[in-house]
């Protein structure tokens, strides 16, 4: 409609150009009159001037609007011209209704702005953005509270607080989780994000103090291990205090002081003798206890370097080729992809990986399916994960709970040390062990990698 109105305004004043044009002509040539055509003429320029104005009003306004866009200032409003008529309303009506849109839309977005404030500032967890050039862009209240470093601006700030830190934020990748100690009151689970906002990339952090879970953790561990300990110590202590009783009433009873020695009883003399074999033998068993106590105790940092799953894989497989071909066990690989590498010591996830299939290979011993699969999956920032799966037994619920606690184990023989082993590697690697399984149907442990 208005587009109408302007085609129609633009015509009608050419139109009208037109015809004081000829008028003026066949007055001046026709009629041989000088004044008639003279005054043509300046209705002609007045005309001619009038649509100008015509044209470039609307080209103004429209330059107006389009600026006040482009500079997000919504405060311009447009009103009709009274030299121009009524023709133009809608336009200015027109505009209007764009700009108030605009305006409605800036504050809802400014509305939901401050909303995303205030969560941010509300929640526990701290957060921290900041660009390539490490100016920090948002910091809220808690990661102020947890950091308490003051005149927060840039993030190499945070070397004020620990020099290592800083170096573990700069060299985080998107995606990456890191766990990182700074005093005996502050131990930080740190995750990285990145995203680009206005032409920048910029980096996220969320930050959160999990010292007093550790620390519940922690003293759980020690109740757990303290049951375990005290069991295996009184499962030795009690039988060599009873032994060491008996033989002294042996001795009572069965033994005499002659002038040149001392004499026993045949089958005293047989009592003690197996008395102290039952007391070597538990000794021993204290000893290997002891030794296992120190392994999990002493566990060496891991030696990183880039290794090929494949080889791991090959490695595993090479070492117990043997033990799994006589117990008729097949063990298949899945890698995706193909090339899939992992940041490890070989030495220790292997032993881990030798542990986990050796437990499988138990598991399947009376089933028919006895295949052992081990599968390797690359998930970009989110690390890789190295399965074992079996479709053996499987592990009951209850003992789910437990099989990482040291010197805990569902086997007749064994020293229940193994798994424990295993995940303490896995924690020195900031990685993670952890199992799933349905009895008698699948049983998966899965070793992650961040």
């Amino acid at each position: 409609m208005v587009y109408k109105r302007f085609s129609v305004g633009i015509v009608a004043r050419i139109v009208l150009i037109t015809i004081c044009l000829f008028l003026g002509i066949w007055l001046f040539y026709v009629q041989e009159l000088w004044l008639a055509p003279g005054i043509l003429a300046l209705i002609v320029a007045f005309l001619t001037g009038e649509m100008i104005y015509y044209v470039n009003s609307i080209n103004h306004k429209l330059a107006r609007f389009l600026d006040s866009i482009r500079f997000t200032d919504f405060s311009s409003s447009f009103t009709s011209d009274s030299k121009m008529g009524g023709s133009f309303r809608e336009v200015n009506k027109a505009f209007n209704e764009v700009m108030d849109v605009f305006k409605q839309t800036r504050a809802e977005k400014e509305e939901q702005m401050l909303f995303l404030q205030v969560i941010i500032q509300h929640i526990n967890t701290g957060i921290i953005s900041f660009n390539a050039d490490g100016k920090i862009g948002v910091i809220n209240n808690a990661a102020k509270h947890l950091l308490q470093i003051p005149q927060f601006r840039d993030i190499t700030d945070l070397g004020k607080l620990s020099s290592k830190l800083l170096k573990e934020v700069v060299e985080m990748k998107p995606g990456q989780r890191i766990s990182f100690k700074v005093n005996a009151s502050l131990h930080l689970i740190i995750q990285s994000a990145s995203l680009k906002m206005g032409g920048q990339s910029w980096s996220l952090l969320s930050l959160q103090n999990i010292n007093a879970e550790l620390q519940s953790n922690e003293l759980e561990a020690w109740q757990n291990l303290t049951k375990v300990l005290r069991h295996e110590i009184m499962n030795s202590i009690t039988p060599i205090s009873s032994l060491v009783e008996s033989l002294r009433t042996i001795l009572d009873e069965d033994s005499y002081v002659q002038q040149e020695g001392f004499l026993i009883k045949k089958d005293g003399f047989q009592d003690i003798q197996e008395g102290l074999d039952t007391i070597a033998n538990r000794s021993k068993g204290l000893v290997t206890f002891v030794n296992a106590y120190r392994d999990y105790t002493n566990i060496p940092e891991p030696k990183k370097e880039l290794v090929p799953v494949r080889q791991l894989f090959e490695n595993v497989i090479g070492l117990m080729k043997e033990e799994l071909k006589s117990n008729h066990i097949d063990i298949q690989t899945e890698i995706i992809p193909g090339e899939l590498e992992v940041l490890c010591d070989p030495d220790q996830i292997t032993m881990i990986l030798i542990n986990l299939v050796k437990n499988a290979s138990e598991s399947i011993q009376n089933q028919a399916d006895r295949t052992i699969i081990l599968k390797a999956l690359g998930q970009g920032d989110l690390g890789t994960i190295i399965q074992v799966e079996d479709h053996g037994s499987g592990i009951i619920p209850e003992a789910l709970e437990r099989i990482f606690v040291p010197f805990y184990t569902t086997k007749k023989t064994g020293s229940g040390i193994g798994l424990a082993i295993s995940r303490q590697i896995m924690n020195l690697h900031r990685g993670s062990l952890q199992v799933t399984s349905s009895p008698n149907v699948k049983t998966i442990f899965t070793l992650n990698f961040r």
